[in-house]
């Protein structure tokens, strides 16, 4: 079979090497934006009188005609014609005849393959924004249940201070909120048009490149041609904003994973995202969870693989560059089937309000409130902090806690300590007090839900 290109050509590949150059085994994923990318560049020609207005009207028609038959999925490609581009192509030139062959004025697949992936890029971003937002209304529903409920603060995974476990989501929502920041960001980077650039050089065909961009929704174009075609960098940040977000994730699912475990028992992640074991009974597994924690290091690695590709890369277009599709591709179905189990999973998972109080009751996380009384009574910070060390040390002896020791006992140790020391001492007062801005007090916690709620506002807006 001759090629499209194959004029130059006196001897024709042999088929185990057309297998092994050809894409279309995946980059049929860019069907819907390629057939896009094409009725703009035909109305383009036809309004810069490139090509009449019957050619036109049958590439036009032709091409809806592959849009319904690709939405329904009855499209059918051959690895002969390597890849998207040149498979729909051939389908359109099959159905409508010659005039198929006068689309590819003024273009080279290297601007339409570009275009087609900033379209991809752009379409999926928006999509993962919005998966992102899902997760985050189901941690806000959730931190308003739980103002109230307290759950030990970790540092170097040793119990600190006692928390709201609301303001311990939230972390996760802010998180959330800077991921999707980012992801809008780069949008500006993304919503750029290459197509037009040509192969490399631009086009000697009088075109308007204002045409196609507006047809297409793009809100800027490429000024340079050879950048155009070789620019990658929006894949790229697409992959790293990826990457970020499964970092997120990960920590997150690292803490549910402990916490559902018996020796923490604080939370119990439902049926449907659990697994059993086939040998122990007993098992229930958080597979969903640790999952999504396996799944960050998929994500990196399709990041380092598009670093990797592009580090080398002299302009303009290059081979190397069909391997750009496939790590985006997946990072973008990753990321997405990722967000949507953890939402589901923060959507049904069941908190166990008695063992995290109990946590907080069988503890050392109040050593700091008992510090920073004595510091009120007018002894300098750094001799309460060493004052209270050592009765964390005395109760530890005695096996017993803060909250455990007699009036009379705390003022043989230290005559200024009164009554009231036991109410300071409480997890509830403990967090109750810190309503420092941005702190875990209760009323600081409200105020936070309230500008959590509104940065979901502005984002629809």
């Amino acid at each position: 079979m001759k090629k499209l290109w194959g004029g130059r050509f006196s001897k024709q590949p042999e088929e185990w090497v057309d297998e092994f150059g050809a894409s279309i085994s995946f980059d049929q994923q860019l069907a819907s934006q390629d057939l896009k990318g094409s009725l703009a560049h035909a109305k383009m020609l036809y309004e810069c009188n490139i090509i009449d207005e019957s050619a036109y009207k049958n590439i036009k028609n032709g091409l809806l005609a592959l849009v319904q038959e690709e939405k329904a999925g009855k499209l059918s490609y051959s690895v002969k014609y390597e890849d998207i581009h040149l498979n729909l192509e051939k389908l359109l030139t099959d159905k409508i005849g010659p005039d198929g062959g006068k689309l590819h004025t003024a273009r080279s697949r290297n601007d339409q393959v570009a275009t087609d992936f900033h379209l991809f890029v752009k379409e999926e971003s928006l999509h993962i924004i919005d998966h992102i937002e899902e997760l985050q209304k189901s941690l806000l529903n959730l931190a308003e249940e739980h103002v109230e409920t307290i759950i030990p603060g970790y540092t170097h995974l040793q119990r600190a201070q006692p928390v709201s476990f609301a303001h311990h989501l939230l972390a996760y929502f802010w998180m959330l909120e800077r991921d999707k920041e980012r992801m809008q960001d780069s949008l500006k980077r993304t919503d750029i048009m290459p197509l037009g650039a040509g192969a490399l050089a631009g086009t000697t065909f009088d075109i308007n490149r204002n045409i196609t961009m507006n047809e297409l929704g793009f809100s800027n174009k490429y000024l340079n041609s050879l950048d155009a075609v070789s620019d990658r960098d929006f894949a790229i940040e697409c992959c790293s904003n990826a990457s970020m977000i499964m970092m997120h994730l990960s920590r997150f699912c690292e803490e549910l994973i402990l916490w559902s475990s018996e020796e923490f028992g604080f939370i119990e992640i439902s049926d449907s995202f659990t697994t059993g074991s086939s040998m122990m009974p007993q098992k229930k597994n958080p597979d969903m969870a640790e999952l999504i924690r396996g799944k960050s290091g998929r994500v990196y690695g399709s990041l380092m693989s598009l670093l990797t590709l592009m580090k080398g890369l002299p302009l303009a277009y290059n081979k190397d560059m069909q391997e750009d599709k496939e790590p985006v591709f997946d990072t973008v179905k990753t990321v997405k089937g990722c967000l949507s189990i953890m939402t589901g999973m923060m959507n049904e998972i069941k908190m166990n309000a008695d063992k995290m109080n109990k946590a907080v009751h069988q503890d050392f996380s109040n050593a700091t409130e008992l510090a920073d009384y004595l510091a009120k009574k007018g002894i300098p910070f750094r001799e309460a902090h060493e004052l209270v060390g050592q009765m964390v040390l005395h109760c530890i002896h005695k096996d017993c806690y803060l909250l455990d020791i007699s009036l009379e006992e705390y003022q043989e140790w230290c005559p200024l300590v009164e009554n009231d020391l036991f109410v300071a001492l409480s997890p509830k007062t403990a967090v109750e007090r810190r309503n420092s801005e941005g702190g875990t007090g209760f009323d600081a916690v409200l105020k936070q839900i309230d500008a959590a709620k509104s940065k979901m506002y502005v984002s629809k807006n």
